[in-house]
């Protein structure tokens, strides 16, 4: 066997291993954590338990813009990993400029549910939402105020990265840990690695949750200095 070759197998060795490792990790990693896990961080342990869950998963898009136009202040934001970019449009329709950041491209649902008014609202053929369709880098976040990553991966931790580096304030909602450069230690949730990783950087890390099933804690992590 060459030199050559035997690199290339062990390569291909060691990120086969690094995949196997994810995939173990991120079958539970996206499993919700229970009252008696949160009770034992202590970020997580005066969190509101929500006590009726009567939003469905697939309003989380709106319950998360509510939640930053009711906490947050107006700025400019990127939704990292936005999909169809429906959260970018919603925080377009209440005057803040968002943009997609995803590497695939894709058109805007044609409607969404209002659920405050209970009816269905359309979104026209001829509506838009900016994009950058390629996958997220640093290099991306200089122009925004805020930086949101809902359920996306491989970008949890170099949001926290981008944080510590330049000032900016990011929301995670994270899930599983596939394509992350980080990996929680044995029996450790996602969610708190993630916690501790952020608090090693002496960032301000401000749990939240949203009224749908599943995952549905937000890490709000910003800057000590930022508002």
């Amino acid at each position: 066997m060459t030199k050559r070759k035997h690199k290339r197998e062990k390569a291909l060795l060691f990120h086969n291993l690094t995949q196997q490792a994810q995939a173990d990790s991120s079958s539970h990693s996206h499993i919700p954590l229970t009252p008696a896990e949160a009770a034992t961080l202590p970020l997580l342990a005066g969190l509101p338990q929500s006590t009726e869950l009567t939003k469905m998963k697939k309003f989380r898009f709106q319950l998360l813009h509510e939640w930053i136009i009711a906490n947050l202040p107006q700025g400019r934001v990127a939704d990292v990993g936005g999909g169809k970019g429906l959260l970018a449009y919603l925080l377009q329709q209440s005057g803040w400029p968002a943009t997609v950041i995803d590497p695939t491209p894709q058109a805007l649902p044609d409607k969404y549910k209002d659920f405050r008014l209970n009816r269905r609202v359309k979104i026209g053929p001829e509506e838009t939402v900016p994009r950058i369709d390629r996958p997220f880098s640093a290099d991306l976040a200089e122009p925004f105020d805020l930086l949101v990553s809902m359920h996306a991966h491989g970008c949890n931790v170099q949001l926290i990265d981008v944080a510590a580096a330049s000032g900016k304030q990011i929301i995670l909602l994270p899930c599983c840990i596939i394509d992350e450069p980080l990996l929680p230690e044995p029996g450790q949730h996602w969610i708190a690695c993630l916690m501790e990783y952020a608090l090693a950087k002496n960032l301000v890390v401000t749990p939240f949750r949203l009224n749908f099933r599943g995952q549905n804690i937000g890490l709000h992590i910003r800057p000590e200095t930022a508002a």
